[in-house]
């Protein structure tokens, strides 16, 4: 049973004539008669008596007009759902963020497209690093951040920012008064915290070894994630190298230019042919985020 064949009987019911139910389906007589035809068939009842000049309802067919008008409304009802659900689908924005600092990138544009479209609703995932690579690949999720040398060659890089390498200590720090610190002077400045890649890209890491690099092993705090650093930087046991990434300063924090420190271009990475209409109008506003003169962190 499908929906043409309920159709065909309904507007035949309202009628009672095979020709001009025909034409209001804008269908062929003989279409119209083979499809309640299948029917009949199908449900092993006849749906109408058909003489050469009239046509009427059965009892059956009486009976039948009630389940053929539920099934009718129900399937309309339920397409009209799925095309919100469509619709709905194409107002959100899947975001994948690696740590909290990329939450707090986000945060800005975030704002401005809460305020310019308000129809577009974000959803955020908060993930390990394979696991929010896997959702891109997946179409799970449209967006997610990146250094460019850490991008894999089949996703699309958008560059959003050219971040400096600083030097982050907690405000008691011995290092916390300095404007400047070149590696020389970090490499006898007490413990570092660090993490290994992916957490950091590969220029950051190498730029980070040569401030590791002879140190006794309990001067170096390897940690997980990003998150651990922060928190042995504020509470004194570390500082740390890292990039400084646009509104993901934290307050507590002191951050230092480092003489000779690479530049290190960090973006949104996304999949190819992605067309979600919210998608490019979203990287736009993270670009104007994050360029220097709209930092509130610098």
């Amino acid at each position: 049973m499908n929906t043409t064949q309920l159709e065909c009987f309904m507007e035949v019911a309202n009628v009672l004539n095979f020709s001009r139910a025909a034409e209001r389906l804008r269908i062929t007589q003989p279409a119209v008669s083979h499809q309640i035809n299948t029917l009949e068939n199908e449900l092993e009842v006849k749906l109408f008596h058909r003489t050469s000049k009239s046509v009427r309802l059965t009892q059956e067919g009486f009976l039948f007009t009630q389940y053929a008008g539920e099934i009718l409304k129900l399937s309309g009802l339920s397409k009209a759902r799925m095309k919100e659900s469509k619709e709905e689908v194409f107002r959100r924005i899947a975001i994948g963020c690696r740590n909290t600092t990329e939450l707090h990138i986000l945060c800005p544009a975030l704002e401005q497209l809460r305020q310019l479209q308000p129809q577009a609703l974000p959803v955020l995932r908060l993930l390990p690093f394979d696991s929010i690579e896997n959702l891109l690949t997946e179409r799970n999720v449209n967006l997610m951040f990146s250094f460019r040398k850490s991008v894999p060659k089949k996703l699309k890089y958008y560059p959003l920012v050219q971040c400096p390498v600083v030097c982050v200590c907690s405000q008691s720090h011995p290092l916390a008064d300095k404007k400047e610190v070149s590696i020389e002077e970090l490499q006898s400045a007490g413990r570092i915290a660090t993490c290994r890649p992916p957490a950091y890209p590969p220029d950051l890491f190498a730029f980070q070894g040569q401030v590791v690099g002879g140190r006794a092993p309990g001067e170096v705090l390897f940690c997980d994630d990003q998150e651990v650093v922060s928190a042995l930087v504020e509470t004194g046991y570390a500082f740390a190298v890292m990039a400084d990434l646009p509104h993901a300063r934290l307050s507590k924090l002191r951050y230092i230019p480092m003489k000779d420190a690479p530049l290190l271009s960090f973006g949104a990475v996304c999949l190819p042919g992605d067309h979600n209409p919210i998608l490019k109008y979203f990287l736009n506003l993270l670009g104007q985020s994050m360029q220097p003169e709209t930092r509130s962190d610098s």
